[in-house]
């Protein structure tokens, strides 16, 4: 089976660098096959009692630096290989914001590293490959 919409969720770990690499494989059996890439990057939110504890903005500046630096630097890696594609940063919910993605862009394949850069939060709040796999309506390609 050809996919001719391929989405990669990229986060800039090791495994997302290896995701790249299968997505690119990917897009280059079909010639006519799009490849978007989304860095999805969140701002920390901090629950006291009830209400929401404020983030200085000194935080969220660096996180989306640190988002706009990952964009960067994925553009770079797909220029060096020679690879077309869409790379989006957006800001949200990782599996929410790749699951909405895949609805609105009729996408029919999605590439995804299995562990990405948030362990502690992997493990107390679920994967986000494994939300993605549990409620994705397409495909998901996990890398390991």
């Amino acid at each position: 089976m050809l996919f001719k919409n391929i989405l990669l969720a990229y986060d800039g770990s090791e495994v997302s660098v290896k995701a790249l690499g299968r997505a690119v494989e990917l897009a280059r059996v079909t010639p006519e096959a799009s490849l978007d890439i989304v860095h999805v990057y969140e701002y920390p939110r901090f629950f006291v009692g009830e209400g929401i504890a404020p983030i200085p903005a000194s935080v969220n500046k660096e996180i989306f630096d640190l988002a706009e630096q990952t964009t960067n630097e994925l553009k770079e890696r797909m220029a060096e290989a020679g690879v077309e594609g869409n790379v989006h940063m957006i800001q949200g919910s990782p599996a929410d914001v790749i699951l909405e993605y895949t609805v609105q862009h009729d996408v029919d394949l999605i590439v995804i590293g299995s562990r990405g850069l948030n362990g502690i939060r992997e493990f107390v709040l679920g994967s986000v490959s494994h939300n993605v796999v549990q409620h994705a309506g397409v495909p998901v390609l996990v890398i390991k």
